[in-house]
């Protein structure tokens, strides 16, 4: 059996293209980072930490655990904590180019190994309206970076360089991949 260490509902959505037979086991890990970690491995961390927490719970399982981060301007967007955040960072990303990292790890017979994706998303440039309007939506709130690229944060989207499944916060055709050269192995 598989179990998705996530309460992502995109995630969920995902996984279902790879298998059908999974259920879902969100993590309770502590997500505090070590001081001294390059902030572009953090998601990769993360998703560790969640797969081998939720793995203590089902040990003769698949457990994989995802996070995604957004990074821009050398520094970590993750999900706004109000309006204003969110403004700020949707104004942070307009006309430029960010990159979105999706960590993910997969624990078998106590065995955790992990992977990262990455892509490149061009936004245009936003107006003040455009930012308004988005947040008037209520999708950038549960969202890293402030943007659904699957939602209305398709419009802001000039071009993608890499995975756009990536983006949406799982790598399903990598992870495919993994999941079956790790199941190989045992």
């Amino acid at each position: 059996m598989i179990i998705l260490a996530s309460a992502s509902p995109r995630r969920k959505e995902l996984l279902s293209l790879i298998s059908d037979d999974f259920k879902v086991a969100p993590s309770d890990c502590d997500e505090s980072i070590p001081e001294d970690m390059p902030v572009c491995e953090f998601p990769e961390y993360i998703a560790r930490e969640k797969a081998i927490s939720v793995s203590k719970k089902f040990p003769h399982d698949t457990v994989i655990g995802a996070d995604t981060g957004v990074f821009s301007g050398g520094k970590i967007l993750g999900k706004p904590t109000d309006e204003e955040n969110a403004r700020e960072m949707l104004k942070e990303l307009s006309g430029k180019t960010h990159k979105v990292v999706t960590g993910c790890a997969v624990v078998k017979n106590g065995i955790c190994q992990s992977f990262s994706a990455e892509t490149q998303v061009e936004f245009y440039s936003l107006t003040d309206n455009e930012i308004e309007a988005y947040i008037l939506t209520g999708e950038p709130f549960d969202k890293a970076g402030a943007y659904g690229i699957q939602g209305k944060g398709s419009l802001f989207v000039k071009r993608i360089d890499g995975d756009y499944f990536n983006v949406v916060g799982l790598p399903i055709a990598k992870l495919k991949r993994f999941i079956t050269k790790i199941s190989e192995a045992f």
